[in-house]
Parts: structure tokens; C-alpha cells; sequence
């Protein structure tokens, strides 16, 4: 309640400051903001539409707001939307973002995120392939348009939540460019390059730009955590009736993932675990970062933690427009991605045991089955005999994909002296083959883990199951997966924009959607490698370990499966301009959201277990856009129904199971110049209560549960950003950010032990223009806050006595960069 109070003050008196000097408006060299009065949006609308005109809510970042704001990460970017909870802490990609209280397993999988208008991947939330691990925010970014709700089933597919669109730079009459370097505290070395301009005066334009850097990153990993860069190029050529542009990109890039870690409980606190920091440290450690086993079927698995999340992505794309006259135009995009992506995560299989407790635990249970002391555990490194506190069980993931998507874009509008029309149809066609080979290890629990073996010293090392262990690892290979999805989706959309009075607007969009989905998935079995002929150590055979007798083979019984959507979305609004400052707006949205890929995969040989989520939502808007002061203040509702769980468990299961759900709420959104334009206060924040409803049934163990009315999990009733500003001169600019994170369920239960407490995270920075030349230090979680963002949503327990598995955003760490504008 004290931070919904501060909240709100700060809002009253930021509007009582910009009445009183609202006279005194000069320009800042080093605003951050252009005047939302003026600004255009083309995300979620036909035509390029007056921001206060739009009967959507949506909000704009503009390239130099970008660059102010400095973000660390795409997530970190879009934390400043209001209705969006984006959780930051996996590192720059893997992240998540939840819209408007709809609850998932992860990803971005209720929006689209989009680059100039297409998708950056036609399904944001495939298995380890969220939509960010394909996308970088650089300097060849001109703006991104983050639009909630409303029209975004209109003109995208699956994105009942919003479309997330970023608007790359094209060039212009006059050649300019900006280049970048940065470094940080964390060892970052990073160039950043953009360059744009004309090869034929006012007809051929090109834009060159990209980025490459490298660090260490924020928890110390032991290697280059982050590597790689991108480059994106268009050529744009522009004719008397209209333009036709190509444009290329590459994207070459792999980083570390972050997962949970353990914490100790204190009251409704999380603190640091013995021997695990929780602002640096991290399992993803150097000293446990290769895997080489051999295979029940032949050959040997190898695959090095350091290459982490590294997806390679090729795009080329083209776009169109031609005035047909007499009112009509045609607007064509097409786009084709090729993306091939190696994963490799280090996954906690539940939380930190006692040496004791894990050897005794039995094997059906996740441990070793030793009986009583009869227990040894072992360096891998160097052999010696070791006695720990505690053990951690860690999956060691890795998951090959290899993605494609064509998609194409056709409009055709007609202007007329009240609106336009405009009607479309679009064609995407893209697929997605994935690999999964997972094994166990066991290594201290500790932020530098340490690879362990364990052996039951009640037998001779010719005994068989005499090891519990190969080099480390519990569970060699013991689930694998080769499964295939594939989409086709055939839309036609239709929308109006009819001014019904010069102030008054109506909006109103269909979109008719037959998708076809297929895939398989292939069998496996279970084998050992007793009579492969190969020793654990050159001397004695597998007999002698039980780490190899579950290891999966894939089968050659391949299940196919297809399922088809046929449905239509549909969106109506109004628009009130009060006057050129004030304006309100009301609309309702029905929408829906295939399957996802894992719901598939769970219920190929029964699909009718399945069903597309089915969403609602109504909006009423009051907007206020001057050139001191923005306000939006929109409450919203929505009802969504046939939502799926699909969490993948540590063993390789899932949760499939299938909820509905409701949320009301407002988002708030403003900004505001003061004194003068001394100060600048940027905010925004959402109130909601999302619940499930009807949400009842059997778990896997045939226990059942009843979770109407619980608030859904991950999903904070409050949280807010707010940024004040200080121009001091006008070159010299300071800023403070706050980020607050209400408290959370980390289960649909809600139990008290599955709490995540709230918590607040500081930023600060300055920067100051020398001419063209911008310095600048930005400074993220300046008080080694420990936020959690997330549990462990692999484990079902969070851990026994006081320990917990959660995931928290990095701790402090400050950059520092030089631009130079030309």
C-alpha cells in the first residue's frame, strides 16, 4: 500500500508541476522525449494514425529514448510498458513477458514480436526458442511501438496480448551515422555502428548498421558469458507512386542462460545460500562446462556449456507499395528466416541436498540408494575424497533447432473522405525440427561448482553399480527427443477506420485465420552400455556404474499428428478527440492463441485434449498529450479460457494441464517536462488481479486439486517504473530509475513456500553531449538488490527446510560508452 501511495503522489504532483510551469518549454539538447502530441503509429493500425487518434494503447520509444534508457537487454527495454511483467534475470535473451496477466510457461508467448511490421519468428514461444533469442536492439533501431491488446489479432496471428514491433532505420537525403563503444564492469567490449544515407538524391537509400561485442557477464561464469554481434543492411528506392526496399540481416550470437539458484529463507525474505553469492554467482560455471559420454547407440555426445544459447539467423526480406490510383493502394512485405540454434543450459534438478540425504535417498526418488555411511564422494577433477555440506543435482541440457519461416504480407487500402479500408491476406508457412539430449550431473552446491563422483563403499569397484557416477555425471543421456512442428497459416483480415465526426472515430477489424499444424515425434527406449565393450576408466567396465542404466535411444516409430484452426477474431472501438490534447477511447477485442508446440508434443496421440485459448478483453482509455505533459490511464478486462500449463519438469514430463482465466486492471503511463525542462519524470504502471477460474483436477500422481479463485502464478498484482531526469545544463543530463515488482505465486497452490517477494531495484546514470561526442555511465541495480523474477519452475518442490530455488536479477554492474554522431 506505502508504494501504491508513493505511486500515486508522484503522479498528482508531477501534474500540479506541469501546470505551473507549463509556460517554460525551450529545448533541451539532451530531452529525451519528442512531444507525443506529434508522434504517428502504424503498429496495430491500416494507416499511419495521430497517436491521440489511435483508439489503442500503445506506447513509443523513439531511437534517442532508446539510447537513454541504454537497456541491457530487448526484456529490459520493454520493462518501461505498462501491462507487461517481463522477467530479466535468464541474461540478455531467454527471457519472459506476460501481457496483461495472461500466464504461460514462458517466453513471448501471447505477443509477437516484430521487426518493421513481420514476425521475427511466427511463434515466439516454441520450446528453448523464445522470440528474443533471434532479435538485438542496436543502434540501426529507429523506434519500437509496443501495442497491448486491442487490435492485435487483427493484424498479426496468435497475439492476443500485443505486438511488439521494431522500426529499423532507412536513410535519408543526408548521410548520417553514429558509432558506439562500450565497456563495463563486467569485462564488455562492445562496438556499436550505423550509417544511412542516399546513393541517388531522393531515390535510392541505404542503411547499413549492426554490432559486436563480448563480456564476461554480471555473474561470473569462469568464460565469455556473451559473444557475437549482428549487421543489418536495407536498400530503399523511392518513385513517383510509391517505393519498393530489400533489406538483409545476420545474426551471429551466443550467450549464457541463467537459471535459478539457491536461497535460504529468511522470514519473507530470500538471502544468500552458504557458498553461493546471489547477485554474482551462478551454476553456468567453467569447471563443469564440458560433456563428452558415450551412446547407447554408438559414438560419443560432446557439448560445451560455453557456447550457451547461440543461434545463428539469416533473414532477407522485401517490401512494396504502389499507388494504384483513384484512392487504392497496395502494400506487400515478405520476409524468409532461417535460424539454426544450439542450446545449452545448466538446469538445477531440484535443490541442494546433504551429502547424506542424496547418497541415502532412494534411486525412484532422485538419489543415489545408498545404504546408511557407505558413502564416498570424489574430485573428478583430481580424485581427492571430499565431504560436502551439500550436493546439487543439475541437468546438463542440450537442444539442437533448426527453424525456418517464409511469411507474406498483402494489403490493399482504399481512402476515402471519412477513413479507409483496408483488407489483406496473410500467408506464413514455417517449420521447426528440434533434438534434445539431457543428462544429470552431480556437483557441489556452490557459486564454482565443482564436478563430484560418488561410490558405495559397501562393494569392490568390480561390483556392479559400485559407482553411482561417470566423471560426474548421474544420469548419462537419459532423455532424448526428435520432434517436428510445422505451420501453414492462410488469414484474411479486414479493417475500417470511419470518421464519424471530425472528433469522433470508429474502429473496427475481422480477421479470419485457417492455420493447418503438423508434426511427429519419435519413440524412444531404454538401453546401457554393460556390453558395449567400454570402460568408465580404462579398466573397469559399465557393469560397475549406474549412471548408464537409463539412457534413452531414439526408436524408429514416428507418430504424426496434425491439427487445424478455424476461427475469426474480431475488434471494434471508438475514438473521442475532446480537443487536440485530450482524447478517450473504448474497445473490445475477441482473439485467440493456437496451441503451443509442447501442448502438441503432450497430446499428439489424443489432440482433442487440446483447444486454441479463447480471449476477451474490453479497454476504456483516457489519453493526454501536450508538449509538457503525456498521461494515458486505461482500465482493462479480459477472460480467457482453455489456457495450457506446459512447464517441462526436471525429468523430462510435463505439466499439461488447461485452466481459464480472468484479470481486471489499469495500466498508467506518463511523462512530464519541469521547470523549465530541468526535470523530466518518466512512469509507468499497472494494478490487476488476475485469477483463475474453473481451474480444478487431477495431478500426475493422481492427488487432486482445486485452484479456482488463486491469483495466477508469476504474475504481480502491482508494479510500477518510474525515471526522474535532471538536465543540469544542457549538456549535462542524471537520471534515477525505481523498478517495483509486487509480490508473486511461483505455483498455481499459492502456497506460502512458493511466495516471491516484492522487491525494488534502483538504476542510475548520467551522461553529458560534447558537441557531436555523447559520454555516458549507466549503472543497473546500484544497491545489489536481490530480486526474484522466478522460482524454479522445472522442480515442483522448491527444496526441503529453508532452502529455495529461484531465479534473481544480476546484481550491480555499471557501463560505460562514448558515441559519436556524424
Amino acid at each position: 500500500m506505502k508504494n501504491k501511495s508513493i505511486f500515486l503522489i508522484a503522479g498528482i504532483a508531477t501534474l500540479y508541476f506541469n501546470n505551473a510551469y507549463a509556460q517554460e518549454t525551450p529545448k533541451v539538447q539532451d530531452s529525451t522525449r519528442s512531444a507525443s502530441i506529434e508522434q504517428v503509429v502504424i503498429t496495430g493500425n491500416s494507416s499511419p494514425k495521430k497517436k491521440i487518434e489511435s483508439s489503442t494503447a500503445i506506447s513509443t520509444f523513439s531511437a534517442k529514448e532508446i539510447q537513454k534508457q541504454n537497456p541491457i537487454s530487448a526484456a529490459a527495454l520493454l520493462q518501461r510498458v505498462p501491462g507487461f511483467a517481463v522477467e530479466t534475470s535468464g541474461g540478455e535473451v531467454g527471457n519472459n513477458l506476460f501481457a496483461r496477466g495472461i500466464p504461460s510457461a514462458g517466453a513471448y508467448e501471447f505477443v509477437q514480436v516484430q521487426e518493421d511490421g513481420l514476425p521475427v519468428f511466427e511463434d515466439g514461444a516454441l520450446q528453448f526458442a523464445n522470440a528474443d533469442n533471434f532479435f538485438r536492439v542496436d543502434n540501426s533501431v529507429s523506434r519500437l511501438e509496443a501495442l497491448r491488446g486491442g487490435s492485435g489479432s487483427i493484424f498479426a496471428t496468435n497475439s492476443p496480448g500485443g505486438l511488439i514491433n521494431f522500426i529499423t532505420k532507412e536513410g535519408t537525403n543526408d548521410f548520417r551515422g553514429t558509432a558506439k563503444l562500450e565497456t563495463s564492469t563486467y569485462g564488455l567490449m562492445r562496438t556499436d555502428v550505423n550509417l544511412g544515407g542516399a546513393l541517388v538524391k531522393d531515390k535510392l537509400f541505404f542503411n547499413v548498421g549492426g554490432f559486436y561485442r563480448t563480456d564476461d557477464g554480471i555473474r561470473k561464469t569462469g568464460f565469455k558469458a556473451n559473444q557475437g554481434g549482428q549487421i543489418r543492411m536495407n536498400l530503399k528506392y523511392v518513385f513517383d507512386k510509391g517505393y519498393a526496399k530489400v533489406y538483409y540481416k545476420k545474426l551471429d550470437d551466443r550467450n549464457t542462460f541463467y537459471l535459478p539458484i539457491p536461497l535460504t529463507q529468511d522470514g519473507d525474505k530470500l538471502k544468500a545460500f552458504p557458498g553461493f553469492d546471489p547477485n554474482y554467482g551462478t551454476y553456468s560455471y567453467r569447471g563443469i562446462s564440458q560433456l563428452n559420454i558415450p551412446q547407447a547407440g554408438g559414438g560419443f555426445f560432446k557439448r560445451n556449456l560455453e557456447d550457451g544459447i547461440h543461434p545463428k539467423v539469416d533473414v532477407l526480406g522485401a517490401e512494396f507499395k504502389y499507388d494504384l490510383g483513384n484512392n487504392f493502394s497496395v502494400l506487400n512485405k515478405t520476409r524468409y528466416t532461417n535460424i539454426n540454434m544450439n542450446y545449452t543450459g545448466i538446469f538445477p534438478a531440484g535443490a541442494p541436498q546433504t551429502a547424506g540425504g542424496f547418497a541415502n535417498k532412494p534411486v525412484e526418488k532422485g538419489g543415489a540408494g545408498i545404504i546408511g555411511n557407505n558413502y564416498q564422494y570424489s574430485l573428478v577433477s583430481n580424485g581427492a575424497i571430499v565431504n560436502p555440506d551439500y550436493v546439487q543435482k543439475l541437468g546438463f541440457w542440450a537442444i539442437d533447432k533448426q527453424m525456418n519461416n517464409f511469411v507474406n504480407d498483402l494489403q490493399f487500402n482504399y481512402k476515402f473522405d471519412k477513413g479507409n479500408v483496408t483488407a489483406g491476406f496473410y500467408k506464413s508457412n514455417w517449420k521447426s525440427n528440434q533434438q534434445w539430449n539431457w543428462s544429470n550431473i552431480l556437483t557441489t552446491a556452490s557459486d564454482r561448482p565443482e564436478l563430484l563422483n560418488l561410490v558405495d563403499t559397501s562393494l569392490t569397484p568390480n561390483s556392479p553399480g559400485y559407482s553411482k557416477t561417470y566423471n560426474g555425471v548421474t544420469d548419462m543421456s537419459f532423455l532424448m527427443r526428435d520432434s517436428q512442428v510445422q505451420g501453414s497459416l492462410n488469414d484474411l483480415y479486414l479493417n475500417l477506420d470511419y470518421n464519424i465526426t471530425d472528433n469522433l472515430s470508429f474502429n473496427g477489424g475481422i480477421r479470419y485465420s485457417r492455420d493447418f499444424y503438423k508434426g511427429y515425434g519419435v519413440n524412444t527406449t531404454t538401453s546401457n552400455l554393460n556390453n558395449s565393450g567400454l570402460t568408465t576408466d580404462g579398466t573397469h567396465s559399465f557393469l560397475t556404474t549406474t549412471a548408464d542404466d537409463n539412457m534413452a535411444v531414439l526408436g524408429n516409430k514416428y507418430t504424426y499428428w496434425n491439427y487445424d484452426v478455424n476461427r475469426v477474431s474480431f475488434t471494434t472501438a471508438m475514438n473521442y478527440k475532446i480537443n487536440s490534447e485530450n482524447a478517450v477511447y473504448a474497445r473490445f477485442s475477441n482473439g485467440f492463441r493456437s496451441p503451443n508446440e509442447e501442448s502438441y508434443y503432450n497430446n499428439m496421440t489424443d489432440l482433442g485434449k487440446i483447444k486454441p485459448v479463447t480471449t476477451n478483453q474490453l479497454e476504456i482509455g483516457y489519453k493526454y498529450y501536450s508538449r509538457t505533459f503525456d498521461i494515458g490511464v486505461i482500465p482493462f478486462y479480459s477472460a480467457l479460457k482453455n489456457l495450457s500449463f506446459t512447464d517441462v519438469f526436471s525429468d523430462g514430463t510435463s505439466e499439461n494441464k488447461f485452466a481459464n482465466t480472468t484479470n481486471i486492471g489499469v495500466e498508467l503511463e506518463g511523462y512530464a517536462r519541469l521547470f523549465n525542462n530541468f526535470l523530466e519524470v518518466t512512469f509507468n504502471g499497472t494494478f490487476q488481479n488476475p485469477k483463475y477460474k474453473d481451474f480444478r483436477g487431477t495431478n500426475a500422481d493422481k492427488t487432486t486439486f482445486d485452484y479456482d479463485g488463486n491469483l495466477v502464478r508469476r504474475m504481480p498484482k502491482f508494479y510500477f517504473n518510474i525515471s526522474p531526469a535532471v538536465n543540469i545544463t544542457k549538456q549535462w543530463r542524471a537520471y534515477v530509475s525505481m523498478n517495483y515488482y509486487g509480490k508473486r505465486f511461483q505455483d498455481e497452490a499459492n502456497s506460502v513456500d512458493n511466495t516471491l517477494p516484492s522487491f525494488t531495484e534502483f538504476g542510475a546514470g548520467t551522461s553529458y553531449q560534447l558537441g557531436k561526442i555523447r559520454f555516458a555511465i549507466d549503472g543497473t541495480n546500484v544497491f545489489n538488490t536481490i530480486g526474484i523474477t522466478e522460482g524454479d519452475p522445472r522442480s515442483p518442490l522448491t527444496g526441503s527446510g529453508d532452502i529455495r530455488m529461484a531465479r534473481p536479477i544480476m546484481g550491480a554492474a555499471a557501463r560505460a560508452s562514448i558515441s559519436f554522431d556524424f
